[in-house]
């Protein structure tokens, strides 16, 4: 089973295109999604969309708080793969145990930056951000940025990470949210 992330607020869903996209290259076949979703207040709400290849298993909504997250710590870790939005999410959850009094994790599989446990990640580096051309999963976001040419896609090496003057994280969510000051443990 997978499952989508959708914002949505005052009664608006955000980005539908791009989460139709991926559950199109994720079964194989066209769902409508806004077929399904129908907020349930005006607040910002996380609305949870359960699939598989036959069906929409489910549609729930929650009221969405960012969270604060400046602080990370870097796990390494080659045997993960997370290529579709799966709802068993068992190994990542794994992952962000190890976070120890970090707020997040930014996961680093072969020596490449992939993303972190709710996000992909971008730096600004050398002038310009970067996103990590291989992300664990192609986020909508990601995507949507990338489409309007405001990312640059290449691979993220630890040491551009710990040069990067300003890092953001990029999900349905919260779009893209820059972090200014951060801190990355090994």
């Amino acid at each position: 089973m997978y499952f989508e992330t959708i914002k949505c607020e005052d009664f608006e869903v955000f980005n539908l295109n791009y989460h139709n996209k991926r559950v199109a290259k994720t079964i194989g076949k066209n769902l409508n999604l806004q077929e399904y979703i129908n907020p349930i207040s005006d607040e910002l709400l996380r609305c949870k969309v359960i699939y598989d290849e036959n069906e929409i298993i489910s549609v729930d909504y929650f009221p969405y708080k960012k969270r604060e997250i400046k602080s990370f710590k870097l796990i390494y870790e080659n045997d993960i793969n997370y290529s579709k939005k799966y709802l068993n999410r068992e190994k990542i959850d794994e992952l962000f145990l190890k976070k120890e009094s970090c707020d997040e994790i930014i996961i680093v599989k072969n020596g490449v930056v992939r993303d972190t446990s709710i996000a992909n990640i971008a730096i600004f580096y050398d002038g310009y951000w970067i996103v990590s051309k291989n992300s664990l999963l192609e986020g909508t976001t990601k995507t949507r940025l990338l489409e309007e040419k405001n990312l640059v896609e290449k691979d993220i090496s630890v040491e551009m990470l710990k040069k990067a003057e300003k890092i953001a994280l990029l999900n349905s969510m919260i779009g893209f949210d820059i972090i200014n000051e951060f801190e990355i443990s090994d």
